[in-house]
Protein backbone atom coordinates (compact mmCIF):
# COMPACT_ATOMS: atom_id res chain seq x y z
CA UNK A 1 0.00 0.00 0.00
CA UNK A 2 1.43 3.40 -0.99
CA UNK A 3 2.00 6.06 1.61
CA UNK A 4 -0.68 8.36 0.18
CA UNK A 5 -3.33 5.61 0.19
CA UNK A 6 -2.44 4.70 3.76
CA UNK A 7 -2.86 8.29 4.90
CA UNK A 8 -6.25 8.56 3.19
CA UNK A 9 -7.50 5.42 4.96
CA UNK A 10 -6.15 6.54 8.33
CA UNK A 11 -7.70 9.98 7.88
CA UNK A 12 -11.09 8.37 7.27
CA UNK A 13 -10.71 6.20 10.36
CA UNK A 14 -9.79 9.23 12.49
CA UNK A 15 -12.81 11.12 11.16
CA UNK A 16 -15.07 8.16 11.86
CA UNK A 17 -14.00 7.65 15.46
CA UNK A 18 -13.69 11.34 16.19
CA UNK A 19 -10.13 10.99 17.48
CA UNK A 20 -11.38 9.42 20.72
CA UNK A 21 -9.02 7.17 22.71
CA UNK A 22 -9.37 3.45 22.04
CA UNK A 23 -11.84 1.71 24.33
CA UNK A 24 -13.99 4.83 24.84
CA UNK A 25 -17.22 4.52 22.84
CA UNK A 26 -18.70 7.73 21.43
CA UNK A 27 -21.51 9.25 23.44
CA UNK A 28 -24.90 8.51 21.90
CA UNK A 29 -26.78 11.73 21.05
CA UNK A 30 -30.40 12.16 22.06
CA UNK A 31 -32.98 10.91 19.53
CA UNK A 32 -32.28 9.94 15.93
CA UNK A 33 -32.27 6.65 14.10
CA UNK A 34 -30.43 4.88 16.91
CA UNK A 35 -33.19 5.61 19.43
CA UNK A 36 -34.47 2.41 21.00
CA UNK A 37 -31.46 0.37 19.92
CA UNK A 38 -29.20 -1.41 22.39
CA UNK A 39 -26.19 -1.23 20.07
CA UNK A 40 -23.88 1.30 21.78
CA UNK A 41 -20.96 2.82 19.95
CA UNK A 42 -22.58 2.92 16.51
CA UNK A 43 -23.37 6.23 14.90
CA UNK A 44 -24.08 7.51 11.39
CA UNK A 45 -21.28 8.61 9.10
CA UNK A 46 -20.13 12.19 9.43
CA UNK A 47 -21.06 14.85 6.90
CA UNK A 48 -24.25 16.20 5.37
CA UNK A 49 -27.21 13.87 5.55
CA UNK A 50 -29.03 13.07 2.32
CA UNK A 51 -32.72 13.76 1.86
CA UNK A 52 -35.19 10.88 1.46
CA UNK A 53 -35.28 11.46 -2.28
CA UNK A 54 -31.48 11.43 -2.52
CA UNK A 55 -31.35 8.18 -0.53
CA UNK A 56 -33.83 6.57 -2.94
CA UNK A 57 -31.87 7.74 -5.97
CA UNK A 58 -28.58 6.53 -4.48
CA UNK A 59 -30.07 3.12 -3.74
CA UNK A 60 -31.37 2.80 -7.30
CA UNK A 61 -27.98 3.79 -8.73
CA UNK A 62 -26.06 1.34 -6.54
CA UNK A 63 -28.42 -1.57 -7.27
CA UNK A 64 -28.13 -0.87 -11.00
CA UNK A 65 -24.34 -0.90 -10.78
CA UNK A 66 -24.56 -4.52 -9.64
CA UNK A 67 -26.24 -5.40 -12.96
CA UNK A 68 -29.57 -5.86 -11.24
CA UNK A 69 -32.78 -4.38 -12.64
CA UNK A 70 -34.59 -1.78 -10.55
CA UNK A 71 -37.87 0.00 -11.19
CA UNK A 72 -39.98 2.46 -9.23
CA UNK A 73 -43.57 1.94 -8.17
CA UNK A 74 -46.23 3.49 -6.01
CA UNK A 75 -48.06 1.41 -3.39
CA UNK A 76 -51.20 1.50 -5.54
CA UNK A 77 -49.43 0.17 -8.66
CA UNK A 78 -47.26 -2.45 -6.92
CA UNK A 79 -49.36 -5.47 -7.93
CA UNK A 80 -49.40 -4.28 -11.55
CA UNK A 81 -45.63 -3.87 -11.47
CA UNK A 82 -45.16 -7.37 -10.06
CA UNK A 83 -47.42 -8.89 -12.72
CA UNK A 84 -45.55 -6.99 -15.43
CA UNK A 85 -42.15 -8.18 -14.20
CA UNK A 86 -43.30 -11.80 -14.06
CA UNK A 87 -44.74 -11.54 -17.56
CA UNK A 88 -41.55 -10.10 -19.04
CA UNK A 89 -39.53 -12.88 -17.44
CA UNK A 90 -41.89 -15.59 -18.60
CA UNK A 91 -42.45 -16.86 -15.05
CA UNK A 92 -45.04 -19.63 -15.04
CA UNK A 93 -44.34 -21.08 -11.61
CA UNK A 94 -43.76 -18.57 -8.80
CA UNK A 95 -42.53 -19.24 -5.29
CA UNK A 96 -43.69 -16.96 -2.46
CA UNK A 97 -43.30 -17.08 1.33
CA UNK A 98 -46.49 -17.44 3.33
CA UNK A 99 -46.32 -13.86 4.62
CA UNK A 100 -46.60 -12.14 1.22
CA UNK A 101 -49.66 -9.83 1.31
CA UNK A 102 -52.40 -11.05 -1.01
CA UNK A 103 -52.72 -7.59 -2.57
CA UNK A 104 -49.20 -7.93 -4.00
CA UNK A 105 -50.51 -10.75 -6.20
CA UNK A 106 -53.86 -9.18 -7.08
CA UNK A 107 -52.88 -8.49 -10.69
CA UNK A 108 -51.15 -11.83 -11.32
CA UNK A 109 -53.11 -14.08 -13.66
CA UNK A 110 -53.78 -17.20 -11.61
CA UNK A 111 -54.39 -19.24 -14.77
CA UNK A 112 -51.05 -18.25 -16.31
CA UNK A 113 -48.89 -18.38 -13.18
CA UNK A 114 -48.86 -21.24 -10.68
CA UNK A 115 -48.11 -19.90 -7.20
CA UNK A 116 -46.36 -22.15 -4.68
CA UNK A 117 -46.56 -20.95 -1.08
CA UNK A 118 -43.83 -21.99 1.35
CA UNK A 119 -43.99 -21.80 5.12
CA UNK A 120 -47.54 -22.82 5.80
CA UNK A 121 -47.88 -24.82 9.05
CA UNK A 122 -46.77 -28.42 8.55
CA UNK A 123 -46.54 -27.90 4.77
CA UNK A 124 -42.96 -26.94 3.89
CA UNK A 125 -42.06 -27.34 0.25
CA UNK A 126 -39.40 -29.87 -0.68
CA UNK A 127 -36.02 -28.90 -2.09
CA UNK A 128 -37.16 -30.30 -5.42
CA UNK A 129 -40.21 -28.06 -5.43
CA UNK A 130 -38.12 -25.00 -4.54
CA UNK A 131 -35.69 -25.75 -7.35
CA UNK A 132 -38.46 -26.31 -9.91
CA UNK A 133 -39.87 -22.78 -9.84
CA UNK A 134 -39.06 -20.09 -12.40
CA UNK A 135 -38.68 -17.36 -9.80
CA UNK A 136 -39.33 -16.19 -6.25
CA UNK A 137 -41.07 -13.07 -4.97
CA UNK A 138 -40.07 -11.69 -1.56
CA UNK A 139 -40.04 -8.54 0.48
CA UNK A 140 -37.04 -7.47 2.54
CA UNK A 141 -36.07 -6.26 6.00
CA UNK A 142 -33.93 -3.26 5.02
CA UNK A 143 -32.04 -1.72 2.14
CA UNK A 144 -28.72 0.16 2.33
CA UNK A 145 -28.41 3.07 -0.09
CA UNK A 146 -24.65 3.58 0.00
CA UNK A 147 -23.91 -0.04 -0.95
CA UNK A 148 -27.08 -1.04 -2.83
CA UNK A 149 -27.50 -3.93 -0.41
CA UNK A 150 -30.77 -5.70 0.37
CA UNK A 151 -31.07 -7.34 3.78
CA UNK A 152 -33.25 -10.39 4.30
CA UNK A 153 -33.87 -11.52 7.88
CA UNK A 154 -36.20 -14.50 7.23
CA UNK A 155 -39.25 -12.47 8.19
CA UNK A 156 -42.80 -13.31 7.02
CA UNK A 157 -42.45 -11.62 3.60
CA UNK A 158 -39.04 -13.24 2.98
CA UNK A 159 -39.34 -16.78 4.28
CA UNK A 160 -36.50 -19.17 4.97
CA UNK A 161 -33.10 -18.56 3.41
CA UNK A 162 -33.47 -21.34 0.82
CA UNK A 163 -36.24 -19.40 -0.93
CA UNK A 164 -33.86 -16.66 -2.05
CA UNK A 165 -31.00 -19.04 -2.92
CA UNK A 166 -32.43 -21.87 -5.04
CA UNK A 167 -34.58 -20.11 -7.69
CA UNK A 168 -32.72 -18.59 -10.64
CA UNK A 169 -34.72 -15.33 -10.57
CA UNK A 170 -35.44 -13.20 -7.51
CA UNK A 171 -38.01 -10.40 -7.60
CA UNK A 172 -37.66 -8.34 -4.43
CA UNK A 173 -39.99 -5.58 -3.20
CA UNK A 174 -38.27 -2.80 -1.25
CA UNK A 175 -40.21 0.07 0.29
CA UNK A 176 -38.44 3.43 0.46
CA UNK A 177 -39.35 3.59 4.16
CA UNK A 178 -37.11 0.51 4.62
CA UNK A 179 -34.03 2.27 3.23
CA UNK A 180 -31.13 3.33 5.43
CA UNK A 181 -28.47 5.61 4.07
CA UNK A 182 -25.41 3.94 5.58
CA UNK A 183 -24.24 0.52 6.73
CA UNK A 184 -23.93 1.56 10.43
CA UNK A 185 -27.55 2.74 10.42
CA UNK A 186 -28.77 -0.54 8.99
CA UNK A 187 -26.64 -2.65 11.34
CA UNK A 188 -27.92 -0.75 14.37
CA UNK A 189 -31.56 -1.29 13.36
CA UNK A 190 -30.93 -4.89 12.40
CA UNK A 191 -29.15 -5.69 15.67
CA UNK A 192 -32.23 -5.06 17.75
CA UNK A 193 -34.38 -7.37 15.63
CA UNK A 194 -31.74 -10.10 15.54
CA UNK A 195 -31.37 -10.04 19.31
CA UNK A 196 -35.11 -10.64 19.62
CA UNK A 197 -35.87 -13.03 16.72
CA UNK A 198 -32.52 -14.81 16.24
CA UNK A 199 -33.34 -15.43 12.56
CA UNK A 200 -30.74 -15.99 9.82
CA UNK A 201 -29.71 -12.81 8.01
CA UNK A 202 -28.75 -12.64 4.32
CA UNK A 203 -27.15 -9.63 2.64
CA UNK A 204 -27.75 -9.38 -1.11
CA UNK A 205 -25.70 -7.04 -3.31
CA UNK A 206 -26.71 -7.85 -6.87
CA UNK A 207 -27.14 -11.24 -8.56
CA UNK A 208 -25.04 -14.15 -7.35
CA UNK A 209 -21.59 -14.21 -8.97
CA UNK A 210 -18.16 -15.64 -8.26
CA UNK A 211 -14.71 -15.58 -9.85
CA UNK A 212 -13.19 -18.27 -7.67
CA UNK A 213 -12.59 -20.68 -10.56
CA UNK A 214 -9.72 -19.53 -12.80
CA UNK A 215 -10.78 -15.89 -12.21
CA UNK A 216 -13.69 -16.34 -14.62
CA UNK A 217 -16.92 -14.65 -13.56
CA UNK A 218 -19.73 -17.17 -13.22
CA UNK A 219 -23.25 -16.11 -12.23
CA UNK A 220 -25.89 -18.11 -10.41
CA UNK A 221 -23.59 -20.44 -8.46
CA UNK A 222 -24.52 -19.40 -4.92
CA UNK A 223 -27.93 -17.88 -5.58
CA UNK A 224 -30.18 -16.31 -8.24
CA UNK A 225 -28.60 -15.45 -11.58
CA UNK A 226 -31.05 -12.57 -11.99
CA UNK A 227 -32.13 -10.01 -9.40
CA UNK A 228 -34.92 -7.51 -9.99
CA UNK A 229 -35.94 -4.88 -7.46
CA UNK A 230 -39.19 -2.94 -7.32
CA UNK A 231 -38.68 0.16 -5.19
CA UNK A 232 -42.01 1.27 -3.76
CA UNK A 233 -41.91 4.97 -2.99
CA UNK A 234 -44.00 5.26 0.17
CA UNK A 235 -42.12 8.26 1.63
CA UNK A 236 -41.83 11.86 0.52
Amino acid sequence: MSGSSREVILARIRAGIGEKPLGVPPKRPEGGWWEGSKSDGIRPSLGTRRTSRQVRELFRDRVSEYRAEVSASSPASLSTGIAGSLGRRGVRRLLVPHGIPSEWLASVDAEAVEILVDGRPNRPLSVGQLASVHGVLTGCALGIAETGTIILDSGPTQGRRALSLLPDYHLCVVFSSQLKETVPEAVCVLAGGFAFHRRPVTLVSGPSATSDIELIRVEGVHGPRSLEVILVEDTE
